[in-house]
């Protein structure tokens, strides 16, 4: 399910500049203040249902408080605190989101007398009115059976009508949201608060004995969500001015040190693919990871460049070597072709032979061609471990003879290389046998153990390598024998299997004879 999902968001993901992207993060980022202020509006929700739960633990309060000074109220029996349901927590119904807003509060205007027990009740309770609506700053209304106001500012006018007084004279607490007319804002942000405008009405019956007598009703307007916001605007207006700023700031560090780099590298790619121009300097203000990757790209570049190189020198080498042969081969058989009938059986022999011999060569060219060919495709493979006790010993026996001596020199405890056997055979037998075809009637094999290598040194008697002839030795083609047949492919081939492992190859100063020293990285060590 999950791959499915992925192979369809690839088909349908859109190509998106790395700019696009940096600045549609940079825009979430400086838009999600905009989308807090849209959440807000459920912590003003909490607001305002912390308000209804507040005037609820007011009106019990104040219930109870009259409940005990209510004329002729029997005492009521105390109730264990082991009985289920002696702790009831009620909960504040008010939403914001689902809740209607009613009309303000408009009573009759009757001017009736309440009923007895409430007014004597009355006596005892608006002291208390007076002081609880002083610290809680929320408004009490004290009613009778009827409806009928006993305490408060409209008092002998009746509020009968209003659907949460129904409720609470029916027995059940209600709380309600209505306008606030005498509301006036004082500034610019409150319309963005819906709670701004309401204020919330809270009725609670009293009961004595099974008969409810009286009620009481709480109200008062939730705390403005946006009065601080509004009385901090110049700090908010500064941390905004900030915030900009910074994204200035960051917008332009990102096009300097990622998006600017990486468009310029990507001209550079273009020019050099084209075989234009160059890798440019690495920008000091890119990030680190774009400059490694100027300078991995540089490396690329050269290493492009060298092949490059080398292949045209390659192609132009291989032309000529083959060019001669080819040649020989041509005029052999055009002068065949020609004078086939005057020419001696001595004249056809030699020029037969002289086919046979260009061909040869040019079969011999192909079959080290095919040899460079493997050995610059070859790969490293990972955990090898070689002794070179073994294969050192096996080219020894191998390629000694009574009129050409071969020694082996090497420790006998040598680390192993991650180099396998048949590639150090191979070198060893291209070195040796370049040594006796160079005329040299000894070949010594020694070795040493550095940090992070192995050093083999392969040392003759013969007549050494000219000066001239140092700095061309692992030409392709090149080669001082080419009349003895040598096809100057041997070295190269030899270097291109040590570098495919990691390894070299190098000719070093020697009093006498010629002295190559092979180096193969020493095999790592499993734990």
């Amino acid at each position: 399910m999950i791959g499915r999902l992925k192979d369809l968001a690839k088909r349908h993901w859109p190509l998106l500049r790395l700019r696009t992207i940096l600045i549609g993060v940079l825009l979430f980022v400086a838009a999600m203040p905009v989308f807090g202020a849209v959440f807000l509006r459920l912590y003003e929700n909490t607001l305002v249902r912390q308000t209804e739960a507040e005037l609820v633990v007011q009106g019990a309060a104040l219930v109870s408080t009259a409940r005990s000074v209510w004329p002729a109220a029997p005492p009521r029996p105390a109730a264990l605190r082991t009985t289920p349901g002696y702790y009831r927590q009620e909960p504040p119904n008010i939403d914001l989101s689902s809740n209607p807003i009613l009309a303000e509060r408009r009573p009759r205007r009757v001017n009736l007398s309440a009923a007895q027990d409430a007014r004597v009740a009355a006596r005892f309770l608006a002291p208390v009115f007076e002081q609880t609506s002083r610290t809680s700053l929320a408004s009490l209304v004290l009613l009778d059976r009827r409806g009928i106001v006993t305490v408060g500012a409209d008092l002998g006018d009746d509020y009968g009508d209003l659907p949460e007084i129904r409720s609470a004279l029916a027995g059940r607490p209600m709380t309600v949201l209505r306008h606030n007319d005498n509301y006036r804002a004082h500034y610019s942000l409150e319309w963005l608060s819906r709670a701004s405008q309401v204020r919330i009405h809270h009725a609670r019956p009293i009961r004595v004995g099974d008969q409810t007598v009286g009620v009481i009703l709480l109200s008062r307007s939730p705390r403005g969500l946006f009065r601080e916001a509004y009385e901090d605007r110049v700090k908010f207006a500064l941390g905004l001015a900030v915030i900009l700023s910074v994204l200035v700031v960051l917008a332009g560090l990102v096009s300097r040190g990622v998006t600017r780099p990486i468009e310029a590298l990507s001209r550079a790619t273009r020019d050099v693919a084209a075989g234009q121009g160059a890798v440019p300097e690495t920008p000091a203000t890119a990030a680190v990871e774009i400059q490694q990757l100027y300078e991995d790209f540089r490396v690329m570049a050269g290493a492009i460049a060298q092949r490059s190189q080398y292949l045209r020198d390659f192609a132009a080498s291989l032309s000529h070597e083959f060019k001669t042969p080819l040649a020989g081969i041509t005029g052999a058989a055009e002068l065949l072709d020609d004078h086939v009938e005057t020419m001696t059986v001595d004249e056809r022999r030699r020029f037969l032979s002289n086919i046979r011999a260009d061909s040869g060569r040019l079969s011999q060219l192909v079959s080290r061609l095919l040899d460079l060919a493997r050995a610059d495709m070859t790969q490293a493979q990972s955990g090898l471990s070689t002794e070179l006790a073994l294969p050192v010993q096996r080219i020894t026996d191998a390629l000694a003879t009574t009129d050409f001596q071969v020694e082996n020199r090497i420790a006998k405890s040598l680390p192993p290389v991650a180099a396998p056997a048949s590639v150090i055979e191979a070198v060893l037998a291209n070195l040796i046998e370049n040594s006796r075809q160079a005329g040299a009637a000894q070949v010594i094999i020694t070795s040493s153990t550095g940090q992070t290598d192995v050093a083999l040194t392969v040392q003759d008697d013969g007549p050494g390598i000219p000066q001239a002839d140092r700095e061309r030795l692992f030409e392709p083609f090149f080669t001082s024998r080419r009349s003895a047949g040598g096809s100057g492919l041997g070295l190269p081939i030899t270097r291109s299997l040590l570098a495919a492992h990691r390894g070299a190859v190098d000719l070093v100063s020697s009093q006498h004879g010629a002295s190559f020293v092979i180096r193969l990285p020493r095999a790592v060590q499993s734990t």
